[in-house]
């Protein structure tokens, strides 16, 4: 254990995937495809829908919100992980940490924020089809959407702020490929994460919050769904809303597993899948899971 004040740590060292330069090439070329097939699925709907009018709609420009979200959160984890695979190095500077840190969680939250919006929406298309243009006009859809993403970079402000401002006693190097919360306050000083307990508590009724909207509109959902009388009617609703409830489902499950697990459940294997698996996946599988079931992206494109 290193005594170190967090004044004079001028970088953190991330977690290196592997010790032989061959695993270490395996790992980049491996991040990279990851990347290159997020970039290439979120680029393609987004592309898509700015380009095909008949895509101008309350679901698609949210849709649209989501993938760029998607394209910047796994920009600011996967390339810095490449590149220190490549140059053989565990650095990231204090403020790379601290962006990093900001820029993850924000765009993080907001996609959180912007997936509650999403099902508001599929609850209105569905529950209440004949008020849609008036309840999701196209001034309404840009102020929720802006309120997601002010939202998710308020909230962000709130943790990074609160995070860098805790004294660290033990060292700088962090158990993870990128700067993220629970690792950097394992390094902090045993009683300063405490402070920490208040923004957590904050978020956590966020979540509950934003979860509890998520849960209600579906429930009322099926059951309108249900109530369709035409085979085909409940198929057409119910391809409407299984892309973004596996997306929900996807996102909300692999973060509570990150973030709300008990810290004596720790180990650097199960820390690293489990982070892989929120940063990382979802990213690369949205668009996969909206492209597959909808007809309409698929005729555009």
């Amino acid at each position: 254990q290193m005594s170190n004040s967090s004044s004079s740590i001028t970088q953190f060292l991330l977690l290196a995937f592997a010790d032989t330069w061959d695993l270490q090439l395996l790992h980049f070329c491996l991040f990279l495809g990851i990347y290159l097939a997020a970039l290439l699925g979120n680029g393609l709907i987004i592309i898509t829908i700015a380009c095909d009018h008949r895509l101008h709609t309350p679901m698609y420009f949210f849709l649209l919100n989501l993938s760029v979200l998607d394209f910047g959160i796994i920009s600011t984890t996967v390339p810095k992980s490449m590149a220190n695979s490549l140059w053989d190095t565990r650095a990231i500077s204090y403020t790379g940490c601290v962006a990093q840190l900001f820029l993850f969680f924000s765009l993080l939250s907001a996609e959180y924020f912007l997936l509650t919006v999403m099902s508001y929406d599929r609850y209105v298309a569905i529950c209440h089809p004949l008020h849609y243009r008036t309840l999701l006009g196209s001034r309404a859809c840009v102020h929720m959407a802006a309120a997601a993403w002010a939202s998710g970079f308020l909230y962000s402000l709130l943790h990074t702020a609160n995070t860098f401002s805790l004294p660290l006693c033990h060292g700088n190097a962090l158990d993870q490929f990128f700067c993220e919360i629970p690792q950097l306050l394992k390094l902090s000083c045993s009683d300063a994460y405490l402070r920490e307990t208040g923004v957590i508590v904050v978020g956590v009724c966020l979540v509950f919050g934003c979860f509890v909207f998520i849960v209600v509109s579906y429930v009322q959902i099926f059951r309108a769904v249900l109530r369709i009388p035409s085979e085909q009617g409940r198929h057409k609703a119910f391809s409407m809303c299984l892309p973004h409830l596996a997306v929900v489902s996807l996102f909300v499950s692999t973060g509570m597993i990150a973030y709300l697990k008990p810290p004596y459940i720790s180990s650097l294997l199960l820390d690293l899948v489990v982070s892989f698996l929120y940063s990382v996946v979802p990213q690369a599988l949205n668009p996969l899971i909206y492209s597959m079931r909808n007809q309409e992206l698929k005729d555009a494109t």
